[in-house]
């Protein structure tokens, strides 16, 4: 399969041109490493984090601000799109009704005229579509929160829940850490039902269309049985809500603040996550906090940390990524290899050391309670909710610099194997923060029309564990790694590829998959890295990268449809071939060229488009620093392979 390398086959102006996009992408990454030796790059989501920011302060009757006010507004302006009149989810996206319904009251709450042309365009993009009746659950619980839409088309989500025994069917351990973190706050809000102080007194009458609004979700993956069942246990818990008991109600209230407060992590936030971190605020408000009392001033400040702000605009991230970033970009300075790069690997791995979580048994040990902390989060801190990903990702780039360091993280590597260990799911692999959260009828409740409830094992995800137990040395027929290669397998699509849960999507699975199975020393004619090559050569564009678009999550998906090449996504592609022993070949070859003459006059890539996924389908990512760190990152490695006459990876992910 792999082409047979041979000296000196590329011509040295290719060489040069290499090398020097390698010189100039590492110079600029040098420059943007923090002083304390970390990086961390702007995360964006689409107009709804933004527009919910907004709609949060005038919740909260905060002061006006026109700068800041007048920053959002010019970011969610541009945003619209200029060919459906409504706002996407993702950069040249389909119309998102929920995301155009909160993008127009924020704008509208800052002064824009309902009159204006383009509130007037997306005004009529939302009646066509439906109407605000149409919106989601949780857009319909903001209107309702403003009295800007009724309760009764909010489906019941009782407090009570919290009361619940494990064996219960729907139980807080049942869904994803994501969920768990947004819906405890939101329990309290929607049984006190408290009303926006919204100074200014702005509602969205205009987007109703008078339809009637339907209760429960017409999204395309809920089940007609369940969806039977729980819209009759909505419309019982509905008629029965006045019988709860008060004391019972009372303590469940209760039991939620406290869920949240022991969670609160500092400024850093509610499972330092945006939607989780402003239902806490509004929930410590309906509850009667003062806005000086250090708990509910605490999270209405990290929710502050969130701002970016630059030239005119500015946006809400829906979270920060530091260590992911950090991880990568050492990986990235690995690779590159000179004596500077490698320095300032050491100083990311020196910062990224002592984030370790090793004291804290999170909510991961509801499942597994006698496995021992030893993960990193994905942000600053978030020490009940480290992820497999980030510490494999970790774990891995000290073990590859441990020469260098003189074993100084190999108590670090060691906690995060057994954590690691410690976390694989029943059936082979491993999901994102939860072991066996699996419970796929869970996404049929009527507050889950996002289908986004939990976190199942997940192909992208169970191949960096896999790498990093490769990396240690871990034989192929262990138990675990049995389980976990057979899962694999179980989950390779019919054309080759795997799912991408947390990248977009097939490319970046695929590119997971293949540096698993490489690292492993899986034979290069199996029959699944085969067809995973042949897939991802088949799919390269004329001009030699990789694209695909978030549209690719569709469950109607019949294959892959041509994309613009991004840079994330082509570095993605080269250094998943290159793991399977495809360094030689033309298709790598066009990748790297593509890679060198896309490069920007700064060093580094420039990328709109997004290739991060946060839910499939519902809420997707612009790492701005995907196109900066893993283009250098192929650049190097390919180079390195070269070099060294040889088309076996040895090292890394």
């Amino acid at each position: 399969m792999p082409t047979e390398l041979q000296d000196d086959i590329r011509p040295a102006g290719f060489r040069e041109t290499v090398d020097a996009a390698i010189e100039r992408s590492a110079a600029a990454l040098f420059s943007r490493q923090r002083e304390d030796g970390h990086w961390v790059f702007e995360l964006e989501a689409d107009a709804t984090i933004p527009a919910e920011y907004i709609l949060l302060r005038h919740y909260l009757g905060e002061p006006d601000d026109p700068k800041l006010e007048a920053g959002i507004g010019t970011y969610l302006r541009r945003r619209q799109s200029p060919e459906h009149d409504g706002w996407p989810l993702y950069h040249g996206g389909a119309f998102d009704i929920s995301a155009t319904i909160k993008a127009y009251y924020a704008l509208k709450m800052i002064g824009d005229s309902p009159d204006a042309p383009h509130m007037a365009r997306a005004r009529a993009a939302v009646l066509k579509a439906g109407g605000a009746e149409a919106g989601n659950v949780f857009t319909r619980i903001q209107l309702a929160l403003y009295g800007a839409g009724p309760w009764d088309v909010v489906p019941t989500i009782p407090p009570e829940l919290i009361l619940a025994p494990r064996w219960f069917p729907v139980h807080l351990t049942k869904i994803s850490y994501w969920a768990r973190t947004v819906v405890v706050p939101l329990l309290v809000l929607c049984a006190l039902k408290p009303r926006a102080r919204n100074p200014r007194g702005v509602l969205v009458d205009e987007l109703y269309s008078g339809r009637p609004a339907r209760l429960t979700s017409q999204a395309v993956h809920v089940d007609r049985g369940w969806k039977l069942f729980f819209e009759g246990l909505d419309f019982a818990l509905k008629r029965g809500e006045r019988l709860w008991p008060g004391s019972l109600r009372r303590k469940a209230i209760r039991l939620c603040e406290e869920w949240v407060s022991e969670r609160l992590n500092g400024e850093d936030g509610l499972g330092a996550i945006y939607p989780a971190m402003a239902n806490s605020v509004m929930m410590y408000d309906a509850l009667g906090y003062a806005p000086d009392h250090p708990v509910r001033a605490i999270a209405r400040l990290s929710v502050e940390n969130l701002l970016v702000a630059k030239d005119d605009e500015v946006y809400c991230q829906p979270c920060v990524s530091p260590v992911w970033d950090t991880a990568l970009a050492a990986h990235a300075m690995l690779e590159v290899g000179s004596d500077e790069a490698l320095a300032r690997a050491g100083r990311a791995l020196d910062w990224l050391g002592p984030r370790q979580v090793l004291d804290t048994a999170g909510d991961w040990a509801d499942q597994r309670p006698d496995v021992r902390p030893g993960g990193w989060a994905f942000q600053y801190n978030n020490a009940h909710y480290p992820d497999l990903d980030d510490t494999a990702v970790v774990a891995m780039a000290m073990d590859r610099a441990a020469d260098r360091r003189g074993g100084a993280d190999e108590e670090a590597i060691a906690r995060a194997i057994e954590w690691v260990e410690g976390l694989q799911s029943g059936n082979g692999g491993w999901g994102a923060f939860d072991a066996d959260n699996d419970k796929e009828y869970l996404n049929n409740l009527p507050f889950a029309d996002h289908g986004a409830l939990l976190d199942p094992p997940t192909a992208d995800v169970t191949a960096r564990c896999i790498s990093l137990l490769a990396q240690k040395g871990e034989p192929l027929d262990t138990p675990r790694m049995k389980a976990a290669l057979a899962y694999l397998e179980r989950e390779q699509e019919a054309e080759g590829s795997w799912f991408g849960r947390w990248g977009v999507n097939y490319i970046y699975g695929t590119w997971s998959v293949l540096c698993a199975l490489g690292r492993a020393g899986i034979d290069r004619d199996h029959p699944m890295i085969v067809k995973a090559a042949d897939w991802l050569k088949a799919i390269q564009n004329a001009d030699g990268g990789w694209g695909e678009s978030c549209d690719s999550y569709a469950l109607d998906r019949k294959g892959h449809e041509p994309a613009p090449s991004t840079a994330s996504q082509t570095a993605w592609a080269v250094l998943g071939l290159m793991a399977v022993g495809e360094v030689a070949s033309p298709a790598v070859e066009r990748g790297v060229r593509w890679l060198a003459a896309n490069q920007a006059a700064d060093g580094l890539w420039g990328q709109e488009y997004y290739t991060g996924g946060g839910f499939p389908r519902v809420f997707y990512l612009r790492y701005h620093g995907y196109p900066c760190y893993f283009p250098v990152w192929a650049l190097a490695r390919y180079r390195s392979l070269r070099q060294s006459n040889t088309d076996r990876v040895d090292w890394g992910m």
